[in-house]
């Protein structure tokens, strides 16, 4: 009697069957064949023919990229997200370079790497227990730990500096053999071959029945907790090896040398042929995909053209790659019997399926389980409380910790609460927040979220100041246009996520990055202008006793409040957060819907912008990256579900509060700066711990 395992069906076809292994493996070769097309081009266009410098080169360059990405796929593969890949090549790069020893100029290159990855499989695992076990919602979390992880390597290493053995450089960025073989690239065969190896054990063919359908593989015995787990901590190991091969690379320490790699990551797997939402793909592909972004980047420079536009190329190949990926996944006719007859099947198992045609465009992490229906004055019951009960539940406890904050600062700080001075500042402070806690908390109602939030913002204040110049006459104009082009913002990551059916996270993502770089492209890298005496005067001036954007900020809140909880726009992203399925038959029409978030979390975005650009005199790059963790916690501190479907704006108004409160004491002690974003990051979790969902 054979002895198959549950997953039997799942293993590769018989040897032999070509047209079958050429079938499985069409993306990976189609990432091979455009890297092959893009070489000969780069060779083209050099003045004299490839040489094994050059070769070994851009091999070296796309290694770091390549071995981070390889562990991403490893994540997304099971179903998951990793926003932390980033901030953990940066921890391990500051931790060896913080660690080693400037007077031994050799060190044991193997221990050092164990060490790297470690330190990796360490964050990995964090990250794995509050996914597969205490079953979090896995932006959120990787979201969370990225700052964390950003202000731990602060306190490892607060400035580019620090020593690398040059053993370490001698080895992984030597020959393997002389003038013939890169090391490099051997690091790479090693992994490839690991990665061989790997999917060919039951953890492997595990790994795709979860990312697939992790229903389907818990009734077959699978422990899909322990998958998911695994697959965060071998990513943590890719992650780590990947900040080792930077070290390396750079011999010194810089703890932003990760940030960057993020979107690159995400480009590279689904380039490789990974689908977004697992069950399809593989490392193999990964690594084609993080050589033909780095050629294009290399492309964009022998061409002369500027370095402002590799975040653009990135973004737009991001998008293309996913949508190229969808047309071939999915075709018309499939998408509308899809509609017409798996939406039920798939809500029912609880699952969402990213392919295009798909009508639930929420995150694909969010299940069909049954959510608190909102706030309804259509539903009478007697008594405020019985009436608010759900939504007082969630959101007072962020008022009852904002008065615990307020009370720790006035026996930390002294007499502060007495002083009106104490009360405008942490309104004035708070004003950014609530307006964030408005479009990211609409966003987040429906299921989705914005990361395009940052670079929203610092493209908002960046061209208004360079259109002011500091005239009143021209912030007549420059706002309305601001606004503007915020709207097409929000419109095209609607567009993005209802009629072309991506990812939210994938969208917003590479919008980001595009934003990026037509702000360094205005500006030229270096933003200009500054704001008018007027809006000085409304973010630092006084009118009274009060500074006068508090009066802006009183319209907003009743604003705010009456459009989600009074207006029929309201009623329908709750609807559409609880069930998008059910909200289209109740006759919602759910894409203008999730589109009209987009678009106000745009123009909220935008408007933080503007008003940073008053309050600080003049625009600056990265204005707005403190920004984007704490306009996701705000939410969830204010009691919504990061899912949809359940929060209120006033509770998100606390959450602002709290967060700014907290802030105000933490600057008022002598706390690293490090220390803010390892906090708000544990608030945040802590937050998503004690408000989440209750399962059945």
């Amino acid at each position: 009697m054979s002895r198959a395992t549950p997953f039997s069906q799942a293993r590769p076809a018989a040897a032999g069957s070509v047209p079958r292994w050429l079938s499985r493996n069409r993306a990976a070769l189609t990432a091979l064949v455009v890297f092959l097309l893009l070489f000969a081009f780069v060779d083209w266009l050099s003045p004299g023919p490839m040489t094994y410098f050059d070769i070994s080169f851009q091999a070296s360059g796309g290694t770091a990229l390549a071995l981070a990405a390889m562990g991403q796929t490893l994540v997304v593969l099971s179903g998951g997200f990793d926003l932390s890949a980033g901030a953990v090549v940066s921890l391990v790069n500051a931790v060896l370079a913080a660690s080693m020893d400037p007077t031994q100029m050799e060190a044991s290159v193997f221990l050092w790497t164990l060490v790297g990855i470690a330190v990796g499989m360490g964050v990995g695992a964090v990250n794995g227990l509050f996914v597969a076990f205490l079953r979090l919602q896995p932006i959120v979390v990787t979201l969370s730990t990225m700052f964390i992880v950003q202000g731990l390597t602060l306190l490892v290493l607060n400035q580019p500096g620090g020593f690398v053995s040059p053993s370490l450089g001698n080895l992984y960025m030597g020959d393997a053999v002389p003038e013939l073989v890169p090391a490099s690239l051997v690091l790479l065969g090693v992994a490839v071959l690991f990665w061989l190896w790997l999917k060919k054990t039951r953890f492997g063919v595990a790994l795709y029945a979860v990312g697939s359908d992790p229903a389907a593989a818990e009734a077959t015995g699978v422990r899909v907790p322990w998958v998911r787990f695994g697959a965060y901590v071998l990513a943590g190991g890719f992650y780590g090896l990947a900040g080792v091969f930077v070290s390396a690379q750079t011999g010194s320490g810089d703890p932003l040398v990760g940030n960057s790699l993020l979107l690159s990551m995400f480009a590279a797997v689904v380039i490789g042929g990974t689908r977004l939402g697992g069950g399809k793909g593989g490392l193999v592909g990964t690594i084609f995909g993080a050589f033909v972004l780095m050629i294009v980047v290399n492309i964009l420079l022998a061409l002369n053209v500027s370095a402002y536009y590799s975040t653009i190329a990135e973004g737009v190949v991001l998008l293309a790659a996913v949508l190229l990926g969808s047309f071939a996944r999915d075709s018309v006719l499939l998408g509308q019997l899809q509609r017409l007859r798996g939406i039920a099947a798939s809500h029912a198992a609880g699952t969402h399926v990213s392919r295009r045609g798909t009508v639930d465009r929420r995150l694909p992490f969010a299940t069909a389980a049954a959510r608190p229906r909102p706030p309804s004055d259509s539903i009478a019951a007697p008594g405020f409380i019985r009436r608010n009960g759900a939504t007082l539940r969630h959101a007072l406890p962020a008022y009852i910790c904002l008065v615990l904050v307020l009370i720790a600062t006035q026996f930390l700080l002294g007499n502060t609460l007495a002083s009106w001075g104490f009360w405008n500042s942490l309104l004035v402070l708070s004003t950014f927040l609530v307006i964030l806690a408005l479009g990211q908390g609409s966003v987040i109602l429906t299921g989705g979220l914005d990361l395009s939030v940052p670079w929203t913002i610092g493209l908002s204040g960046i061209l208004l100041a360079g259109i002011v110049q500091g005239s009143d006459v021209a912030l007549l104009y420059a706002v309305p246009l601001v606004i503007l082009v915020a709207a097409c913002i929000g419109l095209l990551n609607g567009l993005g996520v209802v009629a072309l059916g991506l990812s939210p996270i994938v969208v917003t993502l590479a919008a980001n990055g595009i934003l990026q770089g037509i702000a360094l492209i205005y500006s030229n890298g270096t933003p200009s202008g500054f704001a008018s005496p007027w809006l000085r005067w409304l973010m630092t001036g006084r009118l009274g006793q009060i500074t006068p954007v508090l009066v802006l900020l009183a319209v907003f809140l009743v604003a705010g409040t009456l459009l989600l909880g009074r207006t029929a726009f309201g009623r329908r992203i709750y609807a559409v957060g609880n069930s998008m399925e059910a909200a289209r038959l109740s006759g919602v029409r759910t894409g203008r819907v999730v589109i009209g978030v987009y678009v106000l979390s745009a123009l909220c975005a935008a408007l933080v912008g503007i008003l940073l650009t008053g309050f600080s005199g003049q625009a600056s790059l990265g204005m707005g990256d403190d920004y984007l963790l704490p306009s996701i916690a705000i939410v969830v501190v204010g009691g919504a579900l990061i899912t949809g479907g359940r929060g209120h704006f006033l509770g998100m108004v606390g959450g602002a509060l709290l967060l700014t409160a907290l802030q105000t004491l933490l600057a008022g002690t002598t706390l690293p700066y490090a220390f803010r974003a390892i906090f708000f990051g544990c608030v945040v979790l802590a937050a998503v711990i004690a408000l989440r969902e209750k399962r059945s």
